[in-house]
């Protein structure tokens, strides 16, 4: 194991290479602000999602897909937020492992996408209301930008959403941030996220979390970009990587070895997963 691996395992130093990597305190604040919408997602009820106004919540009894749609009126943004997994049916869900073609509403995507079949069909389940929903919230708020955001399983969601929303709205600014997400797709579609989002995708993965991973590349799956790699505790801006844009850097989270449901998937920015903030 290379020195950098003992020091993210460790929590007590930073790997040298960080200092080029420093991202601004900007970024590191948003980066805490969305988790606190997905680690909202995972409650039953969420009044107020970041102390922010809740719209509608989200649900599907057959696929147990849960989260909510937000409205902050001070950034100026309709929040997507997906829960990750929470129940048996999530875990089958997670467990569809073959990559099918990415079909559902509004997308039309290079042929050769493919995407991780029990995400593309948790996101089927609550695509057209989370569609009708925020076409609503635009038509009433148009100075609008759209975020969508979730941990595990509601990363990969979140991806997903993301791009179901930009090629449904494409006049609107949409980003997203996963954190602790699995791959979600092949090269492809790792390509076309890459292309069409750039520095708007956040993908945060906490030190020796292995749930990014866990979905091998040797199934054919790749990760999007650009990934935040926690690589040490207490987490500052100063701990953060910024890896390469393609969202394969070697270097980064994929440096250690997958160890599947690690601790650190549980917490992130020092906060564990599932706390609401929702007053």
């Amino acid at each position: 194991m290379s020195d950098n691996q003992n020091r993210a395992i460790s929590g007590n130093a930073i790997p040298g290479s960080l200092s080029a990597n420093t991202i601004p305190g900007s970024v590191y604040n948003d980066l805490v602000h969305y988790f606190k919408y997905a680690s909202s997602a995972y409650c039953l009820v969420c009044p107020r999602p970041n102390g922010n106004t809740l719209v509608l919540p989200i649900s599907n009894t057959f696929t147990d897909i849960q989260g909510f749609i937000a409205r902050d009126e001070h950034r100026k943004e309709i929040i997507v937020a997906l829960r990750g997994s929470a129940s048996y049916v999530d875990f089958l869900m997670d467990m569809q492992l073959v990559l099918i073609p990415l079909i559902t509403p509004g997308v039309v995507l290079p042929p050769d996408t493919r995407v991780h079949s029990g995400f593309l069909l948790a996101w089927n389940s609550v695509a057209l209301q989370i569609l009708a929903i925020v076409s609503q919230q635009i038509k009433s708020h148009p100075g609008f930008s759209i975020v969508t955001t979730g941990h595990s399983l509601g990363g990969a969601l979140s991806t997903l959403a993301a791009v179901s929303l930009r090629s449904n709205f494409p006049d609107k600014e949409v980003r997203t941030y996963s954190y602790g997400a699995p791959r979600t797709g092949n090269q492809t579609f790792a390509n076309y996220v890459n292309e069409k989002f750039g520095s708007r995708a956040f993908r945060v993965v906490h030190t020796t979390d292995g749930v990014p991973t866990i979905i091998s590349k040797s199934l054919g799956y790749s990760h999007h970009g650009i990934e935040y790699w926690l690589s040490a505790d207490p987490p500052s801006k100063e701990t953060i990587r910024k890896c390469s844009a393609d969202g394969e850097d070697p270097s980064c989270s994929a440096s250690i070895p997958s160890r599947g449901f690690t601790p650190a998937h549980a917490m992130y920015f020092g906060i564990t997963v599932s706390t609401p903030f929702c007053l």
